[in-house]
């Protein structure tokens, strides 16, 4: 009897369903069309969503503002639990570094706002109103 904290392991997987089993994408429909529109590279170059992955791939996956890069470990078909999809994969150093590096470039720009806090009271109004027009 098979452990059904187990991934499923077969020979081939497609792109799209690999995807959504390792958590990258909520849906495969979701994950087909980040495949389609060219988003997803697979060793560098586009792929369409029936690609068979391999192990030891390099995928090129948007996430948010960031692209993560990473190397196929193993492969399932069937989606999985975080802790689990997380051991088909494995990031690479320089996009670790290179996401840290941009998420502290955003908390820097966010600090230095030129938006106000609040809207201007009448008064402020006013003063906005003359500097337009002088």
């Amino acid at each position: 009897m098979s452990n059904p904290k187990q991934p499923q392991v077969s020979e081939n997987v497609r792109l799209d369903k690999w995807l959504w089993a390792a958590r990258f994408f909520k849906t495969r429909a979701l994950a087909r069309d980040m495949v389609q529109s060219g988003k997803v590279q697979y060793n560098g170059q586009r792929a369409k969503p029936g690609r068979s992955v391999e192990c030891g791939a390099m995928l090129k996956i948007p996430a948010g503002y960031d692209t993560r890069e990473i190397e196929v470990l193993g492969l399932s078909d069937k989606r999985l639990g975080a802790a689990l999809a997380q051991e088909l994969y494995k990031e690479t150093e320089q996009s670790v570094a290179k996401r840290e590096e941009n998420q502290q470039a955003r908390q820097l720009s966010s600090f230095y706002s030129p938006k106000p806090d609040g809207r201007p009271d009448k008064k402020q109004r006013r003063e906005i109103i003359k500097l337009k027009h002088s």
